[in-house]
Order: structure tokens, then C-alpha cells, then sequence
């Protein structure tokens, strides 16, 4: 995958997967899954635990595998669009909310899914949703399928082989993939030197996260530091993170980006291991970031994933 991918065009490619006739299964799919049990880990984030048979049919292939939830309509009715059709044409004509989500972890033997939310009142259709649903409530969600044959897609935790130094820079909306990451990196038995910046709303969202021995874990609550969304990350990256020595190696000239328009998505394509970093969160904290790593202190863009989960009052799902 082109290190200058956007989402759109990932989005996209999974889409024709998921739409493409063929025998075989499809890479993606739509699954309805049923509230199981809430879990509340801290003021700002709900672990919401989904079951059912349609569980059991699922994967995953990343620690930041991206799904997408279909939640009620504007009359409260939940989705039930069918599952062997179009469903993205079914969609736009039922008008059911679609937002990304990533999965925290799945047990698909046992038929349960975790997907953690942020909470930020009813500002939303899925924080709403999230918010109030009870166990018995109904989605339905895209997801890759298990008996599907390939990679789906839909992930962009790739770090290279023998990573000596990783770098992971996120807000809350990505703090479920950046738990997942230092869950598999834990795995290892010789894990990179890893430094983590985590950006929460309150210093009640600063869970415990299971990583390796050595892991350098730095959370950042807006609320005790009295700064706006994306200061702390934009100050980590900064001020705080340890970085490589500038590339020798040119970067081309940053592309002009939108970002109330576009989505930022820029992906690694590493040229060797000794530095990667991801990044995630709202879209102008990560610009920021974008624009001061390479522009400024010259770090080779092939070691750097940067992704802008979300914009600051806007949606462009």
C-alpha cells in the first residue's frame, strides 16, 4: 500500500470488496450483533460487550482493525438492512448513522465482541446510542468475515520487521488501537523501545494499559493541563517525544490537504526498522504534527503512519 494512501481510497477498495459478487465469501460483511453487557472503564469511555451467532463469523487481523457500526435512524429504528444485498445502497436510503469504530477485542469462538466508546453526550448519533443502549439493543455492523480467503484490509498497524524505536501519539478516539498495539508488543520477546503520549479528556480516563517492561507510558488530561483538543498531542510530539536525526534522504513536497473536506491518512512504508511511528487522532492535531515532522525536523515520512480519526465538529463518514 502507497505510503500516501488516504482513507478514502482504503475505504473505498474495502468497499468494492464488499460489494464485488463472487463464490466465495466476501472480505467484508454485515453482521448483526445484539448488546451483551456495559462495562464502564472510566468517566469518558464504556466498553460495550456484543454477542451473537453472526460474532462467531468475524476476524481480525490487527490490534487496530476498523469496523463500521450502523446505529439507529432518526426514528429510533434500529438497522436491520439485509444481509446478502447492497447494503450500502439499503443504507443511504434508510438513512441509518454509520461511524468507524475499532474493535478492542473479539472472541469469536465464544461469540462475543469488545468495542470501547468515547462518551461525549448525546453530541452524536453513536455517543447517544452508546450512552443510553441497554443490553438487548441491536446493531449491525461491517466487518471482516472469517471464512473469507486474503486480507481484508482495514488496518494499519504494519510496523517493520525488528523494530528497534516506536513512537505511538494518540486521543482517546484512538486509545482502544493504541491498548491493542502494546498488548501484541508485550507478546514479544524483544519489543522496541516504545514511548506512548495518550491524550484523554480527565485524569479518571488514565486506565491501566497491560505493556511490556520498559514501556514509557505518558497520559496527558486536557482537563489538568487547561488545553484544547490536540494541544497535548501536538506538544508531545513537539516538545516531549524522542525522535530520530533527520532523514538524509529528501521527502517530497507535502501534499496540500482539506482537512474539513479530506480525511488525513498518510501510511508508512518503512525503509529500514529503526524508527516508525503511529499517530492518530483529530485530523488538525495530526496535521500539525504532519507539518512540523517533515517540514521542520525533516524526519523521513516513510517511517511515520499519520491518521486523522476524526474532525472537531464535523463527520465525514
Amino acid at each position: 500500500m502507497s505510503s500516501m494512501s488516504t482513507l478514502a481510497s482504503s475505504v473505498a477498495r474495502n468497499l468494492r470488496k464488499i460489494i464485488k459478487a463472487d463464490s466465495g465469501p466476501r472480505p467484508y460483511q454485515l453482521f448483526d450483533i445484539e448488546l451483551q453487557r456495559r462495562e464502564r472503564l472510566s468517566p469518558s469511555l464504556c466498553r460495550l460487550v456484543f454477542a451473537g451467532d453472526d460474532v462467531r463469523q468475524m476476524r481480525t487481523l490487527a490490534a487496530d482493525q476498523r469496523v463500521k457500526l450502523l446505529f439507529p435512524d432518526a426514528q429510533g429504528r434500529e438497522a436491520a438492512l439485509a444481509k446478502d444485498g447492497d447494503w450500502q445502497a439499503a443504507r443511504r436510503q434508510a438513512q441509518h448513522p454509520m461511524r468507524t469504530y475499532t474493535i478492542r477485542a473479539l472472541r469469536a469462538d465464544a461469540g462475543e465482541l469488545d468495542i470501547d466508546f468515547v462518551l461525549h453526550g448525546d453530541s452524536g448519533p453513536a455517543s447517544a446510542w452508546a450512552e443510553q443502549a441497554q443490553p438487548g439493543a441491536r446493531l449491525q455492523i461491517v466487518a471482516p468475515s472469517r471464512h473469507a480467503e486474503g486480507d481484508p484490509g482495514g488496518y494499519e498497524w504494519q510496523p517493520p520487521q525488528g523494530l528497534q524505536q516506536l513512537l505511538l501519539i494518540g486521543d482517546e478516539t484512538a486509545l482502544p488501537a493504541i491498548a491493542g498495539i502494546l498488548e501484541s508488543l508485550a507478546e514479544l520477546a524483544a519489543p522496541p523501545a516504545t514511548q506512548v503520549f495518550l491524550e484523554v479528556p480527565e485524569p479518571g480516563d488514565c486506565i491501566d494499559l497491560h505493556h511490556a517492561p520498559g514501556t514509557e507510558l505518558h497520559w496527558l488530561a486536557r482537563s489538568e493541563l487547561a488545553c484544547a483538543h490536540g494541544e497535548a498531542m501536538r506538544h508531545a510530539a513537539f516538545e516531549l517525544a524522542r525522535l530520530p536525526p533527520p532523514t538524509q534522504t529528501a521527502n517530497a513536497p507535502l501534499k496540500a490537504l482539506d482537512i474539513d473536506k479530506e480525511i488525513l491518512w498518510e501510511l508508512a512504508a518503512p525503509a529500514s526498522n529503526a524508527f516508525y511511528a503511529w499517530v492518530a487522532g483529530e485530523s488538525a492535531a495530526v496535521m500539525a504534527i504532519r507539518k512540523h515532522w517533515i517540514n521542520e525536523r525533516h524526519l523521513d515520512r516513510r517511517s511515520l503512519t499519520l491518521m486523522g480519526y476524526w474532525r472537531h465538529g464535523r463527520s465525514l463518514e
